[in-house]
């Protein structure tokens, strides 16, 4: 089971916000009602960040902390630091000339997860960007097998998908999205220009909302039984064909 970054508390978790720590989610025990809870939501709201709540059972904190005094509040903390998407994309836009994006839509294994990464810190990915919703967290795991490359390129966290790729597109960025139902081979694509590049999910692929903004879908040729190949095997085979074609 993957070590978590937790804190727990009321003070903690405030204190954790007032320096800037970026939280993943944050637990609260069901039927809490307590200025403890409007504080931390305050803090929240100060410092910007749109977190999920969810409300467990007392027992679940109990077991993540080891029946330590968790006040009923238990933060999961990410272990890399974020970076704010607008301003992000104004510098790679100001400063490359053909800037590559990866967007993963909901892609919720953390294996998965680091291992895109580093294949994206390989390939001179400009910046990969997560859901903030329904996304493996930046845990130890996760940068483990990305062999630190999460705490090395930009990662941004956005609220919706659909609206990141239209503010994309405004700066002209060209919106792949990887998908078995394509008619396109990859390798037939123009990837060279600035692009984002979209993969979906371990199970339902990528979403409905992101295959209508896409400009152009692509696919792998999958000549065997088996019908998908892994996500992060199939993010490294069209990474790389971008940056070849990019090379020629």
């Amino acid at each position: 089971m993957a070590k978590e970054n937790i804190i727990y508390g009321v003070r903690p978790i405030i204190e954790a916000l007032r320096e800037s720590k970026q939280i993943e989610k944050l637990l609260v025990q069901k039927n809490i009602s307590s200025e403890s809870l409007r504080n931390i939501k305050e803090e929240l709201r100060r410092s910007n960040q749109e977190v999920k709540i969810q409300y467990v059972p007392t027992e679940k904190l109990n077991a993540l902390t080891h029946r330590e005094n968790h006040q009923g509040f238990v933060a999961f903390v990410s272990l890399a630091q974020y970076s704010d998407f607008e301003q992000t994309v104004e510098n790679i836009m100001n400063g490359e000339a053909k800037p590559f994006f990866v967007l993963l839509d909901h892609v919720t294994d953390v294996r998965n997860l680091g291992a895109i990464a580093r294949t994206c810190e390989c390939a001179g990915v400009s910046c990969l960007i997560l859901p903030q919703d329904g996304s493996a967290a930046i845990n130890e795991d996760a940068i483990k097998t990305s062999a630190g490359a999460l705490l090395r390129i930009p990662v941004c966290r956005v609220k919706n998908v659909k609206t990141t790729l239209n503010y994309l597109k405004q700066y002209g960025i060209k919106v792949f999205a990887a998908s078995e139902k394509a008619v396109d081979v990859y390798t037939e694509e123009n990837l060279s220009e600035a692009c984002v590049l979209v993969m979906g999910a371990e199970d339902k692929g990528v979403s409905k909302e992101a295959l209508k903004m896409a400009d152009n879908l692509i696919k792998i040729p999958i000549l065997g039984k088996i019908e998908s190949l892994n996500v992060s095997v199939a993010a490294g085979i069209i990474i790389y064909e971008i940056l070849r074609q990019r090379q020629n």
